[in-house]
């Protein structure tokens, strides 16, 4: 396969696997709520369907790599950042998006 293609693959592939991490930030369907119907009664299972997630995209991100294919492009700086860092944290849900740190950064109007 040539490169370029290679790239167009995987660029698909990362931005559907930061769609997927992402509305599980959000808590919003997933496909893997397809997969598992019974569970998503269970308040473990949002944490469980962020962890299935977050390996997907840190699995495509890895095989990118190996491909010499550029991904931080697709990603804001922290976002990468979060990624090299490989670990799913509270620090990584509480500040995935960039709009929640400008929010939390800007003075209240009520001051």
């Amino acid at each position: 396969m040539e490169q370029k293609k290679i790239d167009t693959y995987f660029e698909g592939r990362l931005t559907e696997a930061k769609r997927q991490f992402e509305r599980t930030v959000d808590c919003k369907h997933t496909e893997f709520d397809d997969l598992y119907p019974y569970m998503t009664e269970q308040p473990q299972f949002f944490w469980y369907k962020r962890y299935v997630a977050w390996q997907e995209l840190l699995t495509v991100v890895k095989i990118a790599e190996d491909l010499n294919v550029e991904w931080k492009g697709l990603f804001l700086d922290k976002q990468a950042s979060f990624l090299e860092g490989r670990v799913l944290d509270a620090k990584v849900l509480d500040n995935w998006y960039e709009e929640q740190e400008n929010l939390e950064t800007e003075p209240s109007k009520n001051e």
